[in-house]
């Protein structure tokens, strides 16, 4: 298992410079044409990325994604997401299409929630949306509709843009999934793919009478009746980061989301998070954004 890739790594490899505004822009996006990159290769080494991405790609290819592959001739969809690693091969020299790339928090301060709830982006889920032409042709128009927004001026340009995300999921959501994915014997990557679908039931946190209750490793091991020292080698080589890493990250989005988008109170916030004193949960949320639950709520 590769590193994970950021999207400093994607600019360099791909392209070999940066976007002035990349360290700045914590919801950074972008959009690009498929057949600009096929020089390049595959997208490159099986591992996970620091992004989210969606392709519209044609041609033959197999894409390897998490404990699954898929062969596909034609137009298909796909949905990447941070928490599966993934490539795939070109087995044409016909690809042509479309992808995006964006950070979780291009979504984070606009929706309640999370880009992670949707379905294609589940722990376990079908990735893949097979496309025949009148679908390709819509689908290829609302990516063209991103590429104008982002090279114009317009103030609101990423508003607009983040509508024509969300309209090519929902686009998907009304199709089927491929059916077509078949299962590798890759015990660690399904631990891994079910810790992650475990942690993500937890969420999101709707009431402050709702509690997140497995909070630790060892939580997570006796829930998947695993030994806590297998869970742990499995997350870390799959994934690249350790169980209580994963944790406490899902637990500091959840945290910058109640702060933003309820009225709550730190001491409701801290116990639905599962701290038993609001002086933890403060010393938690300084140490993951350099600042405290009150300050973020003002900026």
């Amino acid at each position: 298992m590769e590193k994970t890739e950021t999207l400093e790594d994607f600019y360099q490899r791909k392209l070999q410079w940066m976007p002035e505004n990349l360290k700045q822009d914590i919801g950074h996006f972008n959009v690009f044409r498929l057949e600009d990159f096929m020089a390049h290769g595959s997208a490159g080494a099986y591992s996970r990325r620091s992004f989210y991405k969606i392709s519209l790609i044609r041609g033959r290819n197999v894409f390897h994604y998490a404990e699954k592959s898929l062969e596909v001739t034609g137009s298909t969809l796909m949905f990447f997401n941070p928490q599966v690693p993934y490539t795939w091969e070109s087995l044409s020299d016909t690809n042509t299409g479309f992808f995006c790339i964006f950070k979780e928090a291009f979504f984070t301060e606009k929706i309640r929630g999370s880009i992670s709830d949707f379905p294609m982006f589940a722990p376990g889920a079908k990735p893949a949306y097979f496309l025949n032409k009148a679908q390709d042709k819509q689908v290829t128009q609302i990516f063209k509709k991103m590429q104008d927004e982002i090279a114009s001026d317009y103030t609101y340009k990423y508003d607009l843009i983040r509508n024509y995300v969300t309209e090519v999921i929902h686009y998907a959501l009304k199709l089927q999934p491929s059916e077509t994915l078949y299962q590798h014997t890759n015990a660690k990557s399904r631990i891994a793919s079910i810790f992650t679908e475990l942690l993500e039931r937890q969420f999101p946190i709707e009431s402050p009478t709702q509690r997140f209750t497995l909070r630790s490793a060892n939580d997570f091991a006796q829930a998947l009746a695993v030994h806590v020292n297998h869970l742990n080698r499995a997350i870390k080589e799959t994934t690249g980061k350790t169980t209580t890493e994963h944790i406490l990250d899902r637990l500091a989005i959840e945290a910058g989301a109640l702060l933003k988008h309820t009225d709550w109170n730190i001491s409701e916030i801290s116990y639905a998070l599962g701290f038993e004193e609001p002086a933890h949960f403060n010393n938690f949320f300084k140490r993951h954004f350099s600042m405290t639950p009150t300050a973020y709520r003002t900026v």
